[in-house]
């Protein structure tokens, strides 16, 4: 069920692209496009990429339940601390930074008005090699997971632009409570979250199959 939300406010701090490179990884050429850059003006949503955005690997990146990645600009702050080097925005590949709103603690199926578009969250960010690569640092995908901080992939609802400065209202949210980060902790650390998972019926078909799955058929 979904419910009018009147307290969900934050800012698009930056939107962010990129197309995929090459990177010389242990003699092998691997394609990313995980370096993302800051874009001014509006930007075109339409399909399931902003104008100007690509993913290398569209089995496992991108597509109606990937078509945009929010990360906080909270979360970015406490991993420079943390690391003890500046990011900025896109450090995570992501293509809205956020400011405002606890994106990792967005609920499975809440619906953002940004610019003119409508966005739904569809589940977490699950890190791949490729962030450590971004990240200069193999290593980095446990830090990643432990840290809780997973952002959210959100598909679209409605088409639209969307540019910095841009208000994000969380109109609706589902009343199960699911969130981003729980997903992420089910899946990675704490499978005893599963059948708590399996709740957020927003999730993707394939992904809520595979929790099912793992937490012994029930849901």
């Amino acid at each position: 069920m979904l419910g009018t939300m009147v307290d969900g406010v934050g800012t698009v701090e930056a939107v962010n692209v990129g197309v995929p490179r090459p990177v010389e990884v242990n003699g092998h050429t691997v394609w990313t496009a995980i370096w993302k850059d800051p874009v001014e003006g509006r930007v075109p949503l339409r399909g399931v990429n902003l104008r100007g955005d690509d993913q290398a690997d569209r089995t496992v990146h991108g597509g109606p339940d990937k078509a945009v990645y929010a990360y906080g600009a909270q979360d970015t702050d406490w991993w420079e601390d943390e690391l003890g080097t500046p990011l900025g925005p896109g450090a995570f590949g992501e293509n809205l930074t956020v400011r405002g709103i606890p994106v990792s603690e967005a609920v499975i199926g809440e619906r953002w008005a940004v610019g003119s578009a409508l966005l739904e969250v569809a589940q977490p960010r699950l890190p791949c090699f490729k962030l450590g690569l971004r990240m200069n640092d193999p290593r980095f995908l446990k830090r990643f997971a432990q840290a809780g901080r997973p952002g959210a992939y959100l598909r679209v609802i409605e088409e639209g632009d969307i540019g910095a400065g841009d208000t994000i209202e969380v109109v609706s949210r589902p009343e199960h409570g699911v969130t981003s980060a729980l997903v992420s902790r089910a899946i990675l650390l704490e499978p005893d979250l599963l059948a708590t998972a399996l709740q957020a019926t927003a999730l993707p078909q394939e992904l809520h199959g595979w929790l099912r799955e793992r937490a012994g058929g029930v849901g």
